[in-house]
């Protein structure tokens, strides 16, 4: 009687233990790479380059095969990821320096994904690269719901993989071993990810949000000379990239250094990134957090050619038309892939037309909390769990305010783009069918006059002016 009385205590118990567990708050780590190209990575066809623990995440995890970027650019990218709007109505629709150090601030009356997180018992930390406001302004990532911030305030200085400093929250790190390019002792992307690995391991008791905005691979090219760097270097007939070397006490915020081996260096930031991953992986693992930790893997838009760059050599848009600063595929499609063993199926690939807007009311439903109704975003969630219908956009729309002004729609299976918005804000719409030319090849608008017009449509309604950002 005694022993009957014990197991089925002990079986109520573990009962409770599991529906306790399942209400856990998923811990969330979000990691956005910068400059990283759709077919950059190994499950995206790359051949030249190595990606095994991103490859290892999208195995084990769900790749979303339609996903988007922000726009074409860094800060605007970054914004209607962490603001859920897209760039006809987000705060910052282009990269905007502000003096003495950092760009224009994302204004104080946006709600960010880590500020509802935080409301919602999360502790929140970023590490990288964030570009979205000075230290001290409504854009400091402090005031922008992050209880910790080590890394790049200014993304013009994160050029520089050797800097003369980085920042600790308000308090200015000093890297004084760094300078010329003969003494470069500190390379900044370790230093950040160090921090982040820290971060998990301080917070393993309590529920939190990691933003890992990395800056690799984005230029300048520049990798310490280590094994994963002599791996790649002479496995590819390079041309020496001639460009601007700093010595201490002049670095600029823009410009790239000289690089004698700018493939192979390139594939080694590449394969540095891929390593962050498996050390962010196998942290979890270690602490027993993997379970119930959905991790995110993308990148904030597509690939670049400064620096000595060659995204065509390594086919880094993955076959898609353009790299950064277009918005036609490869420039704004990129890789995207969640993993949560707990409630995510794994080796799913997964077609939902998303964009990054879509980041922050999904992670609200997800840590059950409601997110503000003037977004643009809706949440997948569903398409995560596949236990219920997923709902669809309607379009999705892009803006570009340099060379010349452009816009894009994505429409069901049709893409429209227009280009030199800003002489011509009615001019023409080039008309892509996806499902059947994906590479955006063949404008097919004079034989679908109707679906352009549509289109036309969306990018007047979408694009609402801002005083800091107009078309003009």
């Amino acid at each position: 009687m005694k022993k009957n009385l014990l197991l089925l205590l002990l079986f109520t118990l573990s009962i409770l233990g599991y529906t306790a567990a399942q209400k856990k708050k998923p811990n969330i780590i979000l990691i956005l790479a910068d400059d990283l190209g759709y077919g950059d990575v190994g499950f995206n066809g790359q051949k030249l380059i190595k990606t095994p623990n991103i490859d290892r995440l999208a195995k084990e995890g769900m790749i979303f095969s339609q996903f988007y970027a922000g726009t074409a650019v860094c800060a605007p990218s970054r914004s209607a990821l962490l603001s859920g709007k897209h760039t006809g109505h987000t705060s910052i629709r282009d990269n905007l320096g502000v003096k003495p150090e950092g760009q224009y601030p994302i204004a104080d009356s946006v709600l960010t994904i880590a500020e509802i997180l935080k409301n919602a018992g999360y502790k929140t930390g970023a590490f990288g690269k964030w570009g979205l406001g000075p230290v001290g302004s409504e854009g400091d990532p402090n005031r922008q719901g992050f209880d910790r911030f080590y890394g790049y305030n200014c993304q013009s200085l994160a050029h520089r993989y050797y800097p003369s400093h980085l920042w600790d929250n308000h308090e200015k790190v000093v890297l004084k071993q760094n300078g010329d390019l003969e003494h470069t002792v500190d390379y900044a992307p370790d230093l950040i990810q160090q921090q982040a690995l820290d971060f998990i391991g301080r917070h393993k008791e309590e529920p939190f949000f990691l933003f890992l905005p990395h800056i690799l691979p984005h230029a300048e090219l520049l990798v310490p000379d280590d094994s994963l760097f002599q791996y790649y270097k002479g496995r590819f007939a390079e041309t020496p990239f001639k460009g601007f070397d700093y010595k201490k006490g002049s670095e600029k915020p823009t410009g790239y250094v000289s690089q004698k081996y700018p493939k192979a260096t390139f594939a080694a930031m590449v394969a540095r990134l891929d390593l962050y991953v498996g050390q962010v992986m196998q942290k979890l693992r270690e602490s027993g957090l993997e379970e119930n930790t959905l991790v995110i893997f993308t990148s904030d838009n597509g690939p670049h050619m400064e620096g000595g760059a060659d995204p065509e050599f390594f086919n880094s848009a993955g076959g898609f038309r353009g790299i950064k600063r277009d918005l036609y595929e490869g420039g704004i499609r990129i890789p995207f892939i969640a993993k949560w063993p707990a409630a995510v199926r794994s080796g799913q690939q997964n077609d939902f037309i998303g964009a990054f807007w879509d980041m922050l009311p999904t992670l609200s439903e997800i840590v059950g909390t409601k997110a503000p109704k003037d977004i643009d975003g809706i949440s997948f969630a569903n398409a995560l769990s596949g236990k219920k219908p997923q709902a669809q956009h309607e379009y999705l729309y892009w803006e570009f305010h340099k060379k010349g002004g452009k816009q894009a729609v994505r429409y069901g299976k049709w893409k429209g783009v227009r280009l030199n918005v800003l002489s011509n804000r009615n001019g023409p719409i080039e008309l892509y069918d996806l499902s059947l030319d994906p590479q955006e090849r063949h404008n097919i608008a004079s034989e679908f006059p109707d679906i352009a017009r549509k289109i036309a449509q969306f990018m007047a309604q979408a694009h609402v002016e801002s005083p800091i950002f107009p078309w003009d």
